[in-house]
């Protein structure tokens, strides 16, 4: 008993500064040591018995197989966003002119003679025009918020009210008669009619040409610089080989102006890529026995926006023959099986 208190007041001395610990579990941490010391000496002066399995130990020697060398590529993902927002849906729209509906039955009525003064031809022109669509809004159709059937503010099948098409002509309609009416002549003259700017269309003419080297098409969409590699080359991103120590992004502004020209305003995003792929040569005759043979490519693929500019491969140094800007789908129809299963996770939708 006192050689016990003797070590649990040795360990009590050691451990004081840094901890506080009962007596019980000083002397049990006391044996544990023992223990631990025990069993690597035991470890360091038995011999050493072979697995129980049989099994012989892994060798430290080099393996003499093949080995497996790639290309390592970086891949930039030159990208233009959408300009303009996706088109509506038939519900979207219907639910856009119900709303818009719903506000006039809740609004406090129009006072007309706060804005047209009685008896002037504003005010004409302002009852001539109530008695066409019934309603100060003038994009909502002939629509009553007061009368017995103005609960009846849904949008029928087929109706033309909800579209976006006839609600800008509604509108602009309503501006050329104010524009008519602020340019009348003289007794005896014809009015002139004042030129009303109109919104530009959301179907561009490289559109309506397909011209699939124009930026201005599929504003709703986002579009990709895919270029063909050689005269009857496969259609890819444009890549190259990673230079010395280069770094992908480094690597990836390089690339395009190698690939594009220097009229391009681009912005690589980030430092990491969006993704990789693999792509192996096959087994072949002559480089199935030749352990220095490249087994294939890896690219990583960076992300990078235009802003403004063109691409021109006039004086490319990657040996580029054609580009194309194309959204995800038309991009399917361009490359391999292979090379779009590998993409098409990191391509955006829209």
């Amino acid at each position: 008993m006192p050689r016990r208190q003797e070590i649990v007041r040795q360990l009590a001395a050691q451990t004081r500064p840094r901890t506080h610990l009962c007596k019980t579990c000083l002397f049990t941490l006391h044996h544990r040591r023992l223990a631990s010391t025990a069993t690597a000496s035991a470890a360091h002066t038995g011999p050493i018995e072979p697995p129980p399995s049989g099994r012989a130990l892994p060798s430290n020697t080099p393996s003499t197989s093949l080995r497996t060398a790639y290309k390592v590529k970086a891949s930039i993902l030159l990208s233009r966003p959408p300009q303009i927002t996706r088109d509506l849906t038939p519900f979207e729209k219907s639910y856009f002119l119900y709303q818009k509906r719903l506000n006039e039955r809740l609004a406090m009525p129009f006072s007309r003679y706060f804005y047209y003064q009685k008896g002037t031809p504003g005010d004409v022109e302002w009852k001539r025009k109530i008695r066409e669509r019934l309603t100060p809004a003038r994009d909502i159709g002939v629509y009553n918020a007061y009368a017995k059937e103005g609960w009846n503010d849904e949008v029928r099948m087929g109706a033309k009210e909800s579209e976006p098409e006839a609600q800008v002509e509604a509108l602009l309609r309503d501006v050329e008669v104010e524009a008519l009416e602020r340019e009348e002549g003289p007794e005896g003259q014809e009015a002139k009619k004042q030129e009303v700017k109109k919104p530009m269309p959301r179907v561009t003419e490289a559109d309506r040409v397909g011209d699939r080297k124009s930026l201005d098409r599929l504003l709703q969409r986002t579009l990709y610089l895919v270029v063909r590699e050689g005269k009857e080359g496969r259609w890819w991103f444009p890549n190259d080989v990673l230079v010395g120590k280069e770094s992908l992004h480094t690597a990836a502004e390089r690339i395009i102006i190698q690939a594009g020209g220097v009229n391009m305003n681009t912005w690589v995003v980030g430092n990491i890529p969006l993704g990789h792929h693999i792509h192996n040569y096959g087994v072949t005759a002559e480089n199935k026995d030749d352990p220095e043979a490249m087994k294939g490519e890896k690219f990583f693929f960076m992300k990078g926006r235009i802003m403004a500019g063109q691409a021109n491969l006039k004086d490319n140094k990657l040996g580029l023959t054609d580009f194309e800007w194309l959204a995800k789908d038309e991009i399917q129809k361009s490359l391999t099986s292979r090379d779009w299963n590998a993409v098409k996770n990191i391509l955006a939708e829209r």
